[in-house]
Formats: structure tokens, C-alpha cells, sequence
């Protein structure tokens, strides 16, 4: 009897390496051992005669002919998967891997509202959440979908409304603001210990945004304390280390509880809300479909 060649044997052990970074967190997203994984490569490294993996002891990175591998194949995996799901449309119930990318402020908003409810109407989609707050590739990723403030959302993807449109504020606790005065004016800030932002991407600090007599202005306000993490940013203004700059809808509990102060109010600008967000063909599939409904039956926007 003839042998089978199959091309595709060893090809989603490697992305789930590539994507992760390692064979352990490969291990736990595929739900096989590090060790099958580790002999699953090797047999695909052995199958194409090049090492697509430099190991160490702590890390693993593709070598220059893996990389050249993962830049051919991931999109092919992508329209694949798709493909594959498009063929069980059919089926009454949605069903599948839902891969998600969402930033730390959406958590309350939208899993702990959303999720819980996907679940409970549609128990056969698995669900992996990611939470960070960097500029995320999805198809390059390998997310089906993901939430981001609407002005961060790329014009070729397809944006479904999560929130209403989002205030910036500037936050402090009432001890901070007791002991330092209320600045009236952005110029003020450089009397203040500001908690300021680094994008996790880029490596920017992020430049705080104001309005006056209807032109934008830009501060790069001092401060000694700089995060990557907009939960800190909430946080750290709580504790009374300093003014931070963040959305009003991630600090709405703060503010009702009086944990946090908003000044500069006239100063500052409205930007469009959180969005969920996914690629244009990805529309159809009915596990995507499912999270959209729910998304939109639970947000009510």
C-alpha cells in the first residue's frame, strides 16, 4: 500500500510554537505534552533538513529559515481555519475556537459582561482571552477578533460599536489633590507629579491630549513614575502618587466612590468608544456571529 505524503503534518504543532514562544505554552494551547511537541518539530525539521528553532534554556526563537516558514504559512492557516469553519456553518449550533484580543479597561466592560453570556448561549465555542493594552496584528496573531478604543481600530477591519464615546479625564485621589492644589489649566501639570504611560509597542510616552478654544493640544507633562498598564494608571492616582490621564469609562467606580477626582474638565477631548473589531471575511463564521449578537444584546449601544 502506497504511503500518504500529508504536507500539512508538523505545520500546527510549529505556528503554536511560533505564535507562543515556547513549547510549554504551545503544550497547554494544543493540550498535549511539552515533550510531544518537542518531538513533533524535530520531525518536521528532520522532514524539511533545516532547523526552524534555536533553543536555550530559557527561550526559543525561530531561526532565519523558521521565520521565512511562519511569513508563508500563517496566512494560509488563517484562510484554512476559516475554511473549516464555513464548512460547519450549516450546523445549528456555533462552535469552534474564539481567540480574542482585549485591553485591560474592556475587561469589566466587555468579558465580564459579554463572555459569561457567550458561554452560557453557546457552550461549544472555546474561548482564549488575551489581555493587553499593545497594538495587536490579528491575523498575524492569529485572533479572530478583538476590542480597542475606535480610533485604534485598522480601516480594513470591520468595527462593531461596544461603548459610547470616551472622555479623557484627568484623575487624582482627594489626599493627592488636598496636598498639591487643583491645576486649572494643562500648563499647570508641570507643578504635578504626572503617572504617565509608555505604549507597550512603540516605547513612546504617550502625550497627553487637550483642547482649547476648539484646536488640540499636546503635553508631555513631567512625572517620575511611567507604567505600560492602564490598570496602574488607575491604581497608582488611587494611592495618591499623582495625576493620571485615562478614559472615564475605566475609572466610572473610582469616581462614584470618590477614590478619584477629575479636573481640567473643559480641557479635555471626546474620542469614539471601545469597538469590537475583526477582519471583513471572518464576518460569516458563526462563532463570530454569536459573539457578535451577544456583544451588541448585552452592551445595548
Amino acid at each position: 500500500m502506497r504511503t500518504i505524503h500529508d504536507p500539512f503534518s508538523g505545520l500546527a504543532v510549529f505556528l503554536a510554537v511560533a505564535e507562543s514562544g515556547g513549547f510549554t505554552p504551545a503544550s497547554a494551547h494544543l493540550g498535549v505534552s511539552p515533550a510531544a511537541i518537542s518531538q513533533a518539530v524535530k520531525a518536521l525539521e528532520a522532514k524539511l533538513g533545516v532547523a526552524l528553532f534555536v533553543r536555550t534554556t530559557r527561550h526559543v526563537r525561530l531561526t532565519e529559515a523558521g521565520t521565512a516558514l511562519l511569513s508563508r504559512v500563517k496566512s494560509a492557516a488563517t484562510d484554512i481555519a476559516e475554511a473549516v469553519d464555513a464548512a460547519g456553518s450549516a450546523q445549528d449550533e456555533p462552535s469552534g475556537f474564539l481567540r480574542l484580543t482585549v485591553p485591560r479597561m474592556a475587561v469589566p466592560l466587555f468579558v465580564d459582561a459579554v463572555v459569561p453570556a457567550l458561554r452560557r448561549e453557546h457552550p461549544k465555542i472555546r474561548i482564549e482571552i488575551a489581555v493587553e493594552d499593545a497594538a495587536v496584528d490579528l491575523l498575524g496573531r492569529g485572533f479572530d477578533a478583538g476590542v480597542r478604543i475606535g480610533e485604534y481600530v485598522e480601516l480594513d477591519m470591520i468595527g462593531v460599536r461596544l461603548t459610547r464615546d470616551i472622555m479623557w479625564s484627568v484623575v487624582g485621589s482627594p489626599s493627592y489633590l488636598a496636598t498639591h492644589g487643583l491645576p486649572q489649566s494643562p500648563e499647570d501639570l508641570a507643578a504635578h507629579e504626572n503617572i504617565r504611560y509608555r505604549f507597550p509597542t512603540s516605547g513612546a510616552i504617550y502625550r497627553w491630549e487637550f483642547e482649547r478654544n476648539g484646536r488640540s493640544l499636546s503635553v508631555d507633562p513631567p512625572g517620575s513614575l511611567v507604567v505600560n498598564d492602564g490598570a496602574l494608571l488607575v491604581s497608582l492616582a488611587a494611592s495618591g502618587l499623582g495625576l493620571s490621564y485615562v478614559a472615564d469609562i475605566a475609572v466610572e467606580t473610582e469616581l462614584r466612590a470618590g477614590l478619584l477626582v477629575g479636573v481640567l474638565q473643559p480641557y479635555l477631548p471626546t474620542t469614539p468608544g471601545l469597538f469590537l473589531y475583526f477582519p471583513r471575511r471572518a464576518q460569516n463564521q458563526p462563532k463570530l456571529r454569536a459573539l457578535i449578537d451577544i456583544a451588541r444584546k448585552v452592551c445595548r449601544v
